[in-house]
């Protein structure tokens, strides 16, 4: 199926070629991933078998009546602030991260095209060959039709991740929750993979995040999240339907919001 014919089926309504969105708890929701998730087994690169396996998670929340929008990061590529560790100008080696998310949202727009998925790439940095510039209402209207959105490059400036990124896109879109997809089921006292005695948390305050340091998303992101009062759901990426299974209430997840 070409593009404008799958456009035309997504535009025609929403309800031909998805749920009601009936078994939701949140309908319009902001994905997370990081760049690292995208190597699968490796060690550098994308894997394309884990992002053919993580657009059918995107495609069975679509399917089931979300709007959905995508943030990805660049570490498996290249990250700004190991480049600035090693002698580089910051602002230089960020903005060499944010191509290496364009390049990550490519890969993505691929697959989920590949399956049936109308998806536009979005970036914040302009290079109309390749996507289409950010604009808030034009990014609106993609979801609105039931395209899937990926935002690209990062906010368009350097200093600032891609986690604080996704915290400032979802308020844009007034996403009702920020999935953040990483390679646990949740938010752990410490890393689970060095501490097998390492806590794991159901739920989690804000605040409770920001004052214990906890290495979920940075402090800006979290402070954006809060301002908004936007929940952030953390879980794993690696299990199949863990996407679908949170947007309906029923995943295994750490909830972080405004608390008790």
């Amino acid at each position: 199926m070409t593009a404008s014919a799958t456009d035309k089926v997504s535009a025609a309504g929403k309800s031909e070629t998805a749920g009601s969105g009936q078994d939701l708890r949140y309908r319009r929701a902001l994905l997370k991933i990081s760049g690292e998730a995208l190597m699968g087994a490796g060690e550098y690169g994308v894997d394309f078998e884990t992002v053919c396996r993580i657009a059918k998670d995107v495609k069975q929340v679509h399917d089931l009546g979300a709007e959905v929008c995508l943030v990805i990061g660049g570490g498996n590529i290249f990250r700004g602030i190991s480049g600035a560790t090693v002698g580089m100008e910051r602002s230089s080696a960020d903005y060499m991260g944010m191509l290496a998310t364009v390049m990550n949202a490519l890969a993505m727009q691929s697959a989920l095209e590949d399956i049936g998925l109308p998806t536009r790439v979005l970036s914040a940095i302009p290079m109309s060959t390749v996507c289409e510039p950010y604009i808030r209402r034009r990014a609106v209207r993609h979801l609105e039709k039931g395209r899937v959105v990926i935002f690209a490059a990062g906010t368009g400036n350097p200093f600032f991740t891609t986690d604080t990124t996704a915290a400032l896109r979802a308020a844009e879109m007034d996403c009702e929750c920020l999935l953040k997809g990483t390679q646990v089921d949740g938010v752990y006292s410490e890393d689970p993979n060095s501490n097998s005695n390492a806590e794991r948390y159901d739920h989690l305050s804000y605040h409770q995040v920001l004052a214990r340091d906890l290495k979920v998303m940075d402090a800006a992101a979290i402070s954006l999240a809060r301002e908004n009062t936007i929940p952030i759901l953390v879980f794993s990426i690696h299990n199949d339907g863990a996407f679908a299974d949170v947007l309906r209430g029923k995943g295994t997840c750490t909830v972080i919001d405004e608390g008790a």
